[in-house]
């Protein structure tokens, strides 16, 4: 093997945090083949596994590209975040929502959604709220990930009148995004509008209230010319 996939870490992250008992898997084979891990005795004669220098290089590795994922990830949150501030919008981060999809019996099933960025348009007319949900990705496999989980974008859907997807540039062309989403691209220096979010009426329930009730919207950037 010349690359660790994701189980692989996985297990080394969990190898190294126990005492390393052996699940005597196919996993355990591969990294014991690979050299990331290795057998040692106990004096009762049993075996447990011990992660070596190379598989804890691995881990310091897949932890040094996940931080410099999640730091890419919330700079583009902020961005955006602020982005909606400037359009006269009250943004919020790291909301916890509840969202009800109906089934195919008339019941609805709910579920939890937490967007990156949830908005709505400074009003004190209810119509005119607009709420609007961003989801952020930085990388090709978390959105395919996403993609691949209609249920949790269609909780978006369910709680709001506009959702967005907005990518790192590079990482997908807006056509591979379904067209229920509005499409924006992440550059170095600003967001680009690759395609328009369908528009439709959509008020905020009363557990969405509550929960904006409880959260801090992001602070408003201070006037430079307010203290004059």
């Amino acid at each position: 093997m010349t690359a660790p996939r994701r189980h692989h870490l996985q297990r080394l992250r969990q190898l190294w945090r126990s005492a390393g008992w052996p699940c005597q898997d196919l996993v355990e084979v591969e990294l014991l083949a690979a050299g990331w891990v290795e057998r040692l005795a106990e004096p009762d004669g049993r075996e447990r596994l011990r992660v070596t220098d190379a598989g804890v290089a691995l881990i310091a590795d897949s932890l040094t590209r996940n931080r410099a994922a999640r730091d890419a990830h919330e700079t583009l949150v902020e961005r955006v975040a602020v982005e909606m501030q400037r359009a006269g919008r009250i943004a919020w981060r790291g909301l916890t929502l509840r969202a009800g999809l109906p089934q195919e019996d008339g019941a609805l099933q709910w579920v939890q959604a937490m967007p990156d960025v949830y908005s709505i348009r400074h009003s004190t007319v209810e119509d005119y709220l607009e709420p609007a949900i961003h989801e952020i990705k930085v990388s090709r496999a978390d959105l395919l990930g996403e993609l691949r989980r209609p249920a949790k974008s269609a909780a978006y859907r369910a709680l709001c009148g506009q959702c967005w997807f907005v990518l790192k540039a590079g990482i997908a062309e807006p056509d591979e995004i379904p067209p229920e989403y509005g499409v924006l691209i992440g550059h170095a220096s600003h967001l680009e509008l690759a395609r328009p979010a369908p528009k439709r009426a959509h008020k905020p329930d009363f557990a969405t209230w509550m929960a904006l009730a409880r959260a801090t919207p992001l602070p408003t950037a201070e006037d430079p010319q307010s203290p004059l």
